[in-house]
């Protein structure tokens, strides 16, 4: 569809990129990665046709579609969220209108002239389109799409220019991916969204019939939705085939190759010139000594290009606090509604009671869907709201400091950056300050900025670097991980693992939430549910978790009422069938057992009795072992929902995931001895 040849770009004296080649196919799924500044955004820009190239050809396959999404910036007005949304079908709209006149026209002329003749094929090709378009379900792919990006049915009729900037960029992403165009440019698509949201449009992109591509510092997000990576690194262009985990292995890799080949290239350079040195004046090896050089001068050099230095930055530790941190009993908020037509609109109800303990050393990750009370609920226990009922009690010696989204309001505006930090963090060395402003994307003369200077972003991301420097032993974090990349939010991630503090955090980035929390609360239905372990775990309890699986077993290792076979009790049980669905089975039986009589049998290979034996003995130790992996599991999963301190609730969270690998394993080694050895019986 598209295509790059020896493709550059400068930003000013600055180069970007050079010689990137890159095929863009219709079944194109990427990810482009790369650091700060190395030009991705604008490469987007430019696959838009929104910026030109200074080096090379961009080529353009004629009728393709093209959707782009940038960062921000977009605005829309004038019209409702649906009403929006739905414009994207304003072509088809008036395909139908067309249609409509073309009917009477149909109806009113002579069916043999040539007038009846044309318009009768322009109504068949408008049909057609009509069709592929599915014309009639338009309004339910509207829905669909707003309520996978978190619109909720009133909002649906609320104006767009009522909506925060966030929220406008959720309706410019929904118009795209209901236009479907043949490529789709997502610059940070997720910036905006929460969990849930961002679980939705993993699946749409899963099945979106086109290409797209798309940049994100999501690590989870990419890793589920793109099958190819793309990075920009030292002004070059260099494609992985895989997910963002498979780019970080493969890049490792190649490095390993290059070192290993720049190694062994910089022995037999040495060699040369010291061969050529040493005979240099010697007529009898002049002829050696001139090939060596011929040699050496068609040698082209390998280089290894710099790697960005990795930044390990250790938070000071603060003082310890009492065991238990924070008690909470009661909690109840409600908001008092705005008057509609000057008259009360009555309250809404946040949440009630709310009951939880969090002690030492826990990590806390708040999840719900937005509008739940995530926020409320931070703001309550960081004191910056008061709540309409219920108690907040502080254990011993905690020392609260709370992040909020917009936490750059609090800074001085006329403070310049290093200054600042430096004043907030004494005994830290400014070369460290330098390297972690560094890491939150400030190098250069970045650093000596006033802080007024800065977008509300950047200072985000600034407040965030000042509070790692002096953090207080009780960390309340809403949405730390918004304007972070990838390097960034890995520095924020293995701070706060080695932290000994106790932390609560919001955020919507699955790779985070995963490396870092001991326990999910969830707000749900004005409700708090607290889950232990990580959020895979959550997930995990969400969708049955151990009540599905020890059903599982039990379905599985039921043994058949009625069979000779000496290995009945081997059988798997699937389901009950209903009294209602068994003349069905019975016909499926007799279906089978007629295709079975049609199709060749391949004949089943009988086993020797050493091996036959072999397969038993296997088969009892899974039958014993697989109980006692579910007794191990539920033990570690009960040690887990009691927190003693982060490191063993990180350690019993790795177990249980082992655990439950090995029990996986099992079953499905078991499943095929099963059916192996009942063959064996029917042979």
């Amino acid at each position: 569809m598209l295509q790059l040849s020896s493709a550059g770009k400068r930003f000013g004296q600055k180069l970007l990129f050079e010689d990137a080649n890159w095929l863009i196919t219709p079944d194109e799924r990427t990810g482009l990665v790369g650091g700060n500044g190395t030009g991705k955004s604008t490469l987007l820009k430019i696959l838009a046709g929104i910026e030109t190239l200074d080096y090379g050809q961009l080529t353009r396959v004629k009728g393709m579609t093209l959707g782009y999404l940038p960062q921000d910036g977009l605005a829309l007005r004038g019209k409702t969220v649906f009403a929006e949304c739905l414009s994207v079908f304003d072509h088809l709209h008036a395909l139908e209108r067309e249609a409509e006149d073309l009917t009477h026209t149909l109806s009113s002329v002579d069916p043999k002239s040539k007038e009846y003749m044309a318009a009768a094929e322009r109504y068949s090709d408008i049909a057609d389109q009509l069709h592929v378009h599915d014309i009639y379900t338009l309004d339910a792919q509207v829905g669909a799409v707003l309520g996978g990006l978190g619109f909720t049915k009133e909002d649906w009729e609320r104006k767009t220019e009522e909506f925060s900037g966030g929220w406008q960029m959720r309706i410019a992403l929904a118009k795209l991916l209901l236009q479907k165009p043949s490529l789709l440019l997502l610059d940070e698509p997720t910036n905006h969204l929460d969990l849930e949201s961002r679980n939705w449009l993993e699946n749409y992109l899963h099945d979106y019939p086109n290409a797209y591509i798309l940049i994100s510092h999501d690590r989870y997000f990419l890793d589920v939705t793109v099958n190819k990576t793309i990075e920009l690194w030292n002004k070059r262009m260099h494609v992985y085939h895989g997910n963002y985990e498979k780019y970080v292995q493969q890049k490792e890799e190649r490095r390993t190759t290059l070192i290993a080949a720049y190694k062994n290239q910089r022995d037999r350079i040495d060699a040369l010139e010291a061969f050529i040195n040493r005979f240099r004046y010697q007529a009898t090896k002049a002829k050696q000594v001139q090939s060596r050089i011929k040699e050496l001068e068609k040698i082209e050099r390998i280089e290894i290009p710099e790697e960005e230095a990795t930044i390990h930055f250790t938070i000071p530790q603060p003082p310890a606090s009492g065991r238990n941190v924070l008690e909470v009993s009661g909690l109840k908020k409600i908001y008092p509604m705005p008057p509609v037509d000057g008259k009360p609109a009555g309250e809404k109800l946040v949440f009630e009671g709310l009951d939880f303990t969090i002690e030492r050393g826990e990590r806390i990750a708040l999840v719900g869907a937005n509008g739940a009370g995530k926020s409320t609920l931070i703001r309550l226990l960081s004191r910056q709201e008061a709540p309409t009922a219920g108690t907040i009690r502080e254990g011993h010696n905690v020392l609260t400091d709370f992040f909020a989204q917009d936490q750059y309001k609090v800074l001085d505006p006329a403070a310049v950056m290093l200054d600042d930090i430096a004043a907030a963090a004494p005994k830290v060395p400014v070369v460290e300050l330098r390297s972690l402003l560094g890491c939150f994307m400030f190098s250069g003369d970045d650093v000596f900025k006033k802080l007024g200077v800065l977008s509300g972003g950047e200072r985000n991301r600034y407040a965030m670097a000042k509070m790692l420097v002096s953090p207080s032993n009780f960390l309340l974090l809403d949405e730390p991980t918004n304007h972070l990349d990838l390097r960034a939010k890995d520095v924020l991630l293995d701070a706060i693992r080695n932290f000994t503090g106790t932390v609560l955090f919001v955020s919507h980035d699955r790779y985070f939430i995963d490396g870092l929390a001991t326990r999910v609360f969830e707000v749900e239905d004005r409700r708090l549910h607290i889950y232990p372990g990580n959020y895979e775990d959550y997930l995990w309890r969400k969708q049955g978790g151990p009540e599905k699986t020890a059903a599982s077993l039990a379905t599985s290792l039921k043994p058949a009422a009625s069979s000779s076979s000496p290995h009945a009790s081997n059988s798997v049980i699937l389901s009950e069938a209903p009294e209602g669905a068994q003349s069905k089975d019975l016909e499926g039986a007799a279906v089978a057992e007629t295709l079975n009589s049609v199709q060749p049998q391949i004949p089943i290979k009988r086993l020797n009795p050493i091996k036959l034996k072999q397969l038993e003995d296997r088969l009892h130790h899974a039958e014993q072992e697989i109980p006692r992996l579910e007794e191990a599991i539920a033990v570690t999963e009960a040690r887990l929902g009691n927190f003693v301190s982060a490191e063993q609730s990180q350690k019993d969270a790795a177990e249980l995931e082992q655990l439950r690998t090995q029990r996986t394993t099992l079953l499905a080694q078991w499943e095929e001895l099963s059916l192996t050895l009942e063959e064996q019986q029917l042979a």
